[in-house]
């Protein structure tokens, strides 16, 4: 259905909840299936936001769409004079009404998205420079700037978080991990939770995600167990039921049809999916919206080597399947050696893994120990020891300095993976083309993670800043507008967190201030419209 200014939140949120609720089956299976050119009916749902993920992101995103509004503290003074004199000039405005460009002008910070920087150090002032000065933002909650939306996720809140690897601790500082409004340190104090140092393991990261979720009262729009097969397009013909452009939602497209039909404009999103149930069984539902923010993160697809034997069940691609096999004793007793495929921090804990628990390890990877690009080069000692210990080994028990591959850990620098072979061989390339063959136990790539977009047209792949290319964190993010986070090829679909570039919790709270004031502007001008008399549209004002 569509919803009307008149109607109340509460009325909204019951219609969520009827819904969405105990009821899903029986409301969504007898919903009308229509085909991706006819506009829904009214008795069909629109909303105005639906968020696809909810790990840190989608929950930052709804708590601003919520209507929790960041001001500048009374007794708060930013380190940074040029800022803090900007944020003297509208102190009595919140953080979301105010020009972000403006704000983040001359700002420095560790992420190329120019309003994650300008969060970061609201939340986090000279982090950078090893200060740990508060936050100069309070919150308030203000009920009448909240815009209805839904938060879809495959799991419980938290996202990704609750599916790593429980042993190890996090890269950034629990600080660093937290949302805006509730405090990681104080969380973890009341939860007589024992923190032994800045840096936490996920399991307790995933913890604070979920009661962050339920104490900040954005239960009512998180929906679990949810799986996104479809979001498309609805057009409607541009004179349809007499409606003007005008009275056409403000980022309305329209597009010529080139056999001379009549023009198409470019209408709300359909959301395609399915509910998991308690009994495994898959209730389909279909919704629209009027935008639609992508929050799903980048862990969906491993990446993989493509090369000849990697489908073999031996190969691996995640640290979870190789925790798994260490718990059921699949290695234990083994001679042949544990290889492991490249460089970077997952990689690193593989190995940890397997050496605490006495598990020989080959390690393989295609930089040279002394690439300045290594993740081990930016990760300060004292903080990170454990990281620093595998590089020391990276470094000192090449293959090239200990000939025996069966001690505890040789390393492979500048190798290239050929193929696997079923008798559980590995082919090996050295930058100069000599080639090796090395027995193993099994075999772990761990080479990063792509985002899965196969729910998009062409699996998102017109939207990045690469066209035709498939999306990657780092060499192919989605193209968006740098201060509202709207895909520059795409309107009303938006993108944050570590599709943009922004893999740090601490920078991904950003995207969802970005998104929350474009969102928030485009409400103000559907009100004026309505008040005005000049048009109401479809979904919430």
């Amino acid at each position: 259905r569509t919803y009307s200014g008149t109607e109340t939140e509460g009325q909204l949120l019951n219609s969520f909840v009827q819904y969405f609720g105990d009821s899903l089956g029986r409301k969504i299976k007898r919903m009308p299936l229509i085909e991706e050119t006819v506009l829904p009916g009214d008795s069909l749902l629109t909303l105005p936001v639906v968020i696809i993920g909810n790990g840190p992101s989608g929950i930052c995103l709804s708590y601003l769409l919520s209507g929790y509004r960041p001001y500048l503290s009374p007794e708060a003074i930013h380190p940074n004079p040029i800022l803090h004199t900007k944020l003297e000039e509208a102190r009595h405005l919140s953080i979301v009404d105010q020009d972000l460009e403006y704000l983040s002008e001359g700002l420095e910070g560790r992420s190329s998205n120019p309003v994650a920087v300008l969060f970061d150090t609201l939340l986090h002032p000279d982090a950078d420079f090893g200060y740990d000065y508060p936050p100069v933002l309070h919150w308030k909650l203000e009920q009448h700037n909240y815009i209805p939306h839904i938060v879809l996720g495959k799991g419980p809140p938290g996202g990704a978080w609750h599916s790593m690897e429980g042993s190890m601790l996090t890269i950034s500082f629990g600080d660093w991990m937290e949302l805006p409004g509730l405090s990681f340190k104080e969380w973890a104090a009341s939860k007589r939770r024992n923190i032994k140092s800045d840096r936490v393991m996920p399991e307790e990261i995933a913890c604070y995600y979920k009661h962050y979720v339920k104490v900040m009262g954005l239960q009512k729009n998180f929906r679990d167990n949810v799986y996104i097969t479809s979001v498309s397009r609805l057009y409607r013909e541009k004179d349809d039921e007499g409606r003007s452009q005008q009275n056409e939602d403000i980022s309305t497209q329209c597009l010529e049809m080139e056999d001379g039909q009549k023009s198409l404009i470019k209408r709300n999103w359909e959301v395609r999916g399915y509910q998991r149930a308690t009994d495994g069984s898959h209730v389909p539902f279909c919704l629209f919206a009027e935008n639609v923010a992508l929050a799903t993160g980048t862990f969906d697809s491993p990446g993989r080597l493509q090369v000849e034997g990697e489908d073999f069940p031996f190969v691996l691609h995640s640290m979870s399947d190789f925790g798994a096999a260490i718990s059921k004793g699949k290695l234990r007793g083994k001679a042949d050696p544990v290889l492991i495929v490249g460089a970077g921090l997952t990689a690193a804990d593989a190995v940890l893994c397997a050496y605490n628990n006495n598990i020989p390890v080959v390690h393989v990877f295609r930089r040279r120990v002394t690439d300045t690009s290594l993740i081990f080069k930016q990760l300060p000692k004292k903080l990170y020891p454990e990281y620093h210990k595998v590089y020391h080994m990276m470094c000192t028990q090449s293959h090239t300095v200990d000939s025996n591959q069966h001690s505890a850990y040789t390393s492979f620098p500048e190798h290239n993976v050929l193929s696997f072979k079923p008798e559980m061989k590995c082919v090996l390339q050295s930058a100069s083309g000599l080639k090796k063959i090395l027995k193993f136990s099994v075999a772990l790539v761990l080479i990063g993670s792509h985002p899965n977009l196969f729910f998009l047209k062409d699996q998102g792949h017109s939207i990045g800043h690469h066209s035709n290319q498939p999306i990657t964190c780092k060499g192919n993010p989605i193209e968006i507008d740098p201060y509202t986070y709207e895909c520059t090829k795409e309107a009303n679909l938006f993108a944050l967190g570590p599709l943009v570039g922004d893999n740090f919790v601490r920078f991904l709270k950003g995207g969802a201030l970005g998104i929350a004031r474009c969102l928030a502007i485009r409400q103000k001008k559907k009100h004026e419209l309505i008040e005005s008399g000049d048009g109401g549209g479809d979904g919430v004002p």
